[in-house]
């Protein structure tokens, strides 16, 4: 399995104990990492009139001398520029020793066209903006729009946040090894990667499992397992029932998108929990979804204890103030939702449920935390996002994907931090980043389909944390599928093949 990430320290953890175990030593790493480079560019780059490799001081130079070795000795017209000599002793100053292209100062680096550039400078492993001749070669490289292969990175782009430090290389194809980076899928990192290819160099999935990796991309492999299948006696209240409140009059869509999704993801019933003079509105254009008036608190706590419910959506088109946040903390300290089969459930809580919160967000955080609070999703864009955690989103060094723990660990909440490069995470520290978002989907209501997709998986059994993360790619990959003239109506229908797919693939339980 290859769906963790690793942060630049644990890929260096995961190296050494990798030589600690042999038989492979540090250069023997060095030589596949740089076998594995070379075997990409002499693939995909047959006619290229000159390579240059370009290395730096480090490991990731060390790569970069094997790259251009067997180059050479593959009759490519090779020059290697150096930012500095390997450190004596170490593996890249060995590997330095075995080619026998004599390195030329990085300084004076220039290109012709019809080349291409072996970006083997510093990696993941950057930790201060890159400057001086390396950031001259970057702008070089791109005044004359050369093709550029990155090794583990390209130079420039933080291996752990994704983030540029300075300026860096925008890479066609980067080449990296054993586990992908986060910085592989956080943006900017993703688009200056171009295609990523992962290469095995030795590091075996035990080495992996014993760094007990905390990160993950965001696919199938991560939830499959868990995905629910109903069972041949099932009947509707066993695969779970789904409340989703609505707005007024006016603002009833939002609602019936989330209730489609979560009906379409595989809930058993759903229910429109809908104000009493929006009644009609919802009652005209709801067929196999059903209808209940909810004007105040007192009637979320009857319809709670009459039914058994497994998950609410609580949020879109809903409005912002004192009966959003009544509702809300109502759910919380409700001890439900609980699915009868399983007693996992949950609520999902998008745009008005988090804006309500801005003044006081420390009174929902508690309330998640209250005794049978049932498990928690929220999923703020970045504008929600810094509403609920202020200091959270003002923190310029931290990354996507720190500040999405961090939120997560205030509010007792899975976090799904909405964007191109999501990130879901939980209280527990785990999290993923999703890579298989669409720009389809950047349409109005397709994050309240988002919710009922999460409140639909949830209903039916599937625990938190996996359920926002299924929902998260089902939705994405239902996106990229549709393609152009996409709009949010589209969707919950959109979902089904994808979800047949992943049962026909051997998802589910």
């Amino acid at each position: 399995m290859s769906h963790e990430l690793l942060t630049s320290a644990e890929m260096g953890e995961a190296d050494r104990l990798t030589i600690a175990a042999g038989p492979i030593d540090g250069i023997g790493l060095m030589r596949r990492a740089g076998q594995a480079v070379a075997t990409e560019v002499l693939s995909r780059y047959p006619s290229a009139a000159h390579v240059h490799v370009l290395c730096g001081p480090g490991n990731n130079g060390g790569d970069g001398y094997v790259v251009a070795r067997i180059l050479a000795g593959s009759g490519v017209a090779t020059t290697v520029w150096t930012s500095g000599p390997p450190r004596p002793d170490s593996d890249a100053a060995l590997a330095a020793a075995e080619c026998p292209i004599k390195p030329r100062p990085l300084s004076d680096f220039d290109a012709g066209p019809c080349s291409i550039v072996v970006d083997a400078l510093y990696g993941a492993g950057l930790s201060k903006p890159l400057s001086g001749e390396a950031a001259r070669a970057v702008d070089l490289a791109a005044k004359l729009h050369l093709p550029v292969v990155a090794v583990d990175l390209p130079s420039g782009i933080s291996g752990d946040s994704g983030k540029v430090l300075g300026t860096s290389f925008s890479a066609d194809l980067t080449v990296t090894f054993a586990r992908k980076k986060p910085g592989h899928l956080l943006l900017p990192g993703r688009e200056r990667c171009g295609e990523v290819v992962l290469a095995g160099i030795g590091i075996g999935d035990d080495v992996i499992a014993r760094l007990q990796p905390q990160t993950f991309e965001n696919g199938p492999a991560l939830w499959s397992r868990g995905l629910p299948v109903p069972a041949v006696d099932a009947h509707k209240y066993k695969r779970g029932h789904v409340g989703v409140f609505s707005g007024g009059p006016s603002a009833t869509g939002a609602a019936r998108l989330s209730a489609l999704a979560a009906a379409r993801s595989g809930a058993g019933a759903v229910t429109v929990l809908s104000p009493g003079n929006a009644m009609q509105v919802n009652a005209a254009h709801l067929t196999s979804i059903m209808l209940r008036k909810a004007d105040d608190a007192a009637d979320i706590e009857a319809f709670v204890g009459e039914r058994r419910l497994s998950a609410f959506v609580l949020g879109p088109g809903f409005g912002i103030g004192e009966k959003t946040r009544a509702f809300a903390l109502v759910l919380l300290a409700s001890g439900k939702p609980a699915a009868a089969s399983t007693g996992i459930g949950g609520l999902v809580f998008d745009a008005d449920a988090i804006t309500s919160f801005r003044e006081a967000p420390d009174i929902l955080f508690e309330a998640a935390r209250g005794p049978g609070a049932p498990a928690l999703v929220m999923t703020p864009h970045e504008g929600e996002f810094a509403r609920l955690f202020a200091d959270i989103a003002d923190d310029n060094v931290s990354s996507k994907l720190d500040k999405a723990r961090a939120a997560a660990a205030r509010a007792n909440a899975v976090i799904v931090y909405k964007g191109a490069d999501t990130v879901i995470a939980a209280p527990d520290g785990r999290a993923a980043i999703n890579s298989n978002g669409a720009a389809w989907l950047a349409t109005a209501g397709s994050g309240d389909v988002l919710s009922g997709i999460t409140a639909g998986l949830l209903a039916q059994g599937m625990l938190a944390f996996e359920a926002a993360c299924a929902a998260v790619w089902i939705h994405a990959e239902a996106g990229s599928r549709f393609g152009p003239g996409l709009i949010a109506e589209d969707l919950p229908l959109a979902i089904v093949p994808v979800l047949r797919d992943l049962v026909a693939a051997g998802g589910g339980r």
